[in-house]
C-alpha cells in the first residue's frame, strides 16, 4: 500500500471527530450508569459491564449521581 500524505486540515478533522466521539461516549456512559444505579445495580455489576474496576466507576460517577439524587447502594461490612 503506497504512503499517502494527508493534509493538516484532514488530520485536524479526524482529531475533532475523535474528540466528538469521546464526548458522545462519555454522555452515553453517564446515562447508562445512572439508569443502572436507579435500577438498583451494584457498583461491581456496573464495573463489570463497563470492563473497569468498581473503584474506577465509583470515582468517575458517584459525585454526579449523588448530585442527581440517585440513592447509591452501600457495601455491607
Amino acid at each position: 500500500m503506497p504512503d499517502v500524505e494527508i493534509s493538516a486540515s484532514e488530520v485536524a478533522d479526524r482529531l475533532a471527530a475523535v474528540g466528538a466521539l469521546r464526548r458522545l461516549a462519555d454522555r452515553l456512559e453517564d446515562a447508562a450508569v445512572e439508569e443502572a444505579m436507579r435500577g438498583e445495580w451494584s457498583w461491581p455489576q456496573v464495573a463489570e459491564a463497563l470492563g473497569v474496576t468498581r473503584q474506577a466507576v465509583y470515582k468517575k460517577h458517584a459525585k454526579r449521581l449523588i448530585a442527581a439524587g440517585v440513592s447509591l447502594r452501600r457495601r455491607n461490612g
